[in-house]
């Protein structure tokens, strides 16, 4: 008897920890959740199920319906106290303390801590075994709307339907409170991509015999990412005002797909010299490019499953670490074809005698690689860092940064590899060639 006590013990606060990680989890990834959701729960034995995560303004509600409840036990004659099994909302700052709760607390059940505000128990439930209620929050804050089930014994089976919504101008208001800025800033990001893209037609059509076609790839992922923020701002605009994207949701997830895949795309073909130091792509650079573009698909499969499905699945968890474990992937084996165009270019100026145009060469593909880290860097772990440390009203500014970050390295990219025009008269004298084969020969810098 002790001995299941204890293992219960062991897996109650493995499912808290759970709660917490994933909690953490949608706070550092900008999902595209919809706050209107109904949920199937089948055959679920898990003491503590994840729904939902909002932040509240002041007067803030959760509508809750459930139906078709039903449960069963692999253990004969086992019975079911309906009294431990229900529903709760809790703070995101109280999960510590309910797990600290549990510890000094004989036969801990979650349903009964005094930091959770409870919405039901299933004996609360009507002779349909279905129950509809609402609840309001008086205290501005982010909660978390939790299943717990203080007897895993049993698997329970049921439908969940699930609103939460604030009250602005008495109307529903169905973004969390720390993403109403976001419809602004994606039309805001729209504009700009589509300057920017404008920006870069005009270039391209200025020196139309000097594009490569790795500018006219250039262009479309501008278009693309221009796409990609006019359907997030549809998106959250609609959630907005119903509480569901009404299909927005696919159209931002293709051409997120779409931008993924070009992104990567670019910034591999550039670090391999394509187009501007060779007309080719050697083997090597091919087995890069043809494994980092199945991944970016698999990855964007996984990004639309969790964002669609939430953390109440199974499964959520799993595809979680299968987007993360992928993304560092592709972010690793970009650097690759960078390090390799560095290491051809030294070698290059030691046998070519255009030690000054190598040396330029060397100059740019080094900054390239270093952006490349930094950017990687930051919209992968500053951004999901500061979305975990900055409170839930300023979660719109994890998405500044993160996209800040983006148009900053966009910029640099264009800017550092746009067409030029080649002048046929420009001639490096032999003062500037010596030069810059010594600067090459001393400098190790450009050793990785």
């Amino acid at each position: 008897m002790m001995h299941n006590l204890k293992l219960y013990t062991i897996l109650h606060h493995h499912s808290m920890i759970q709660v917490v990680y994933a909690s953490l989890i949608i706070s550092s990834i900008p999902l595209s959740f919809s706050e209107i959701k109904n949920t199937h729960i089948l055959s679920d034995s898990r003491p503590i199920i994840l729904f939902e995560r909002f932040g509240f303004a002041q007067g803030g509600h959760v509508d809750i319906s459930v139906k078709d409840v039903s449960w069963k036990s692999r253990i004969r004659k086992a019975y079911l106290n309906p009294s431990s099994i229900g529903f709760f909302i809790a703070k995101e700052t109280s999960f510590s303390q309910i797990l600290n709760e549990s510890e000094y607390s004989e036969n801990f059940c979650v349903l009964s801590s005094r930091y959770v505000k409870l919405i039901l128990r299933f004996k609360d439930l009507a002779s349909d075994l279905s129950y509809n209620g609402s609840i309001s929050l008086d205290d501005e804050d982010e909660y978390s709307l939790v299943f717990g089930n203080c007897q895993p014994e049993f698997e329970v089976s049921m439908y969940v339907h699930t609103e939460m919504y604030n009250m602005l101008d008495g109307e529903k208001d169905f973004l969390p409170a720390g993403q109403t800025q976001l419809p602004k800033l994606y039309f805001l990001l729209f504009l700009v991509y589509v300057a920017f893209f404008g920006t870069w037609a005009f270039i391209c059509n200025k020196r139309r015999a000097t594009i490569d076609k790795i500018h006219l790839i250039m262009g479309a992922l501008l278009i693309v990412k221009a796409l990609k923020m006019i359907c997030a701002y549809e998106d959250k605009m609609y959630v907005r005002n119903t509480g569901t994207p009404h299909g927005w949701d696919v159209a931002f997830y293709i051409f997120g797909f779409f931008k993924g895949i070009m992104l990567f795309t670019v910034i591999i073909l550039i670090g391999t010299g394509w187009s501007f130091l060779k007309p080719y792509l050697q083997e090597r650079e091919k087995q890069v490019l043809m494994t980092v573009i199945p991944l970016q698909v698999l990855e964007n499969i996984a990004y639309v499953i969790i964002s669609e499905t939430g953390p109440a699945t199974k499964d959520w968890m799993a595809w979680n670490q299968m987007f993360l474990l992928i993304d560092v992937v592709c972010c690793c084996a970009v650097f690759f074809p960078i390090i390799w165009s560095i290491r051809s270019l030294r070698e290059a100026s030691k046998t070519d005698g255009k030690a000054a145009k190598n040396l330029e060469k060397l100059t740019l593909f080094k900054q390239f690689y270093i952006v490349v880290v930094g950017y990687l860097y930051f919209t992968r772990i500053v951004v999901s860092a500061l979305g975990a440390m900055v409170g839930y009203r300023f979660e719109w500014v994890m998405i500044l940064a993160a996209e800040g970050a983006s148009l900053a390295f966009y910029v640099f990219i264009f800017h550092n590899f746009q067409p030029l025009d080649r002048n046929p008269y420009f001639v490096i004298d032999d003062e500037e060639e010596n030069v810059a084969g010594q600067i090459l020969e001393q400098d190790d810098s450009f050793q990785l």
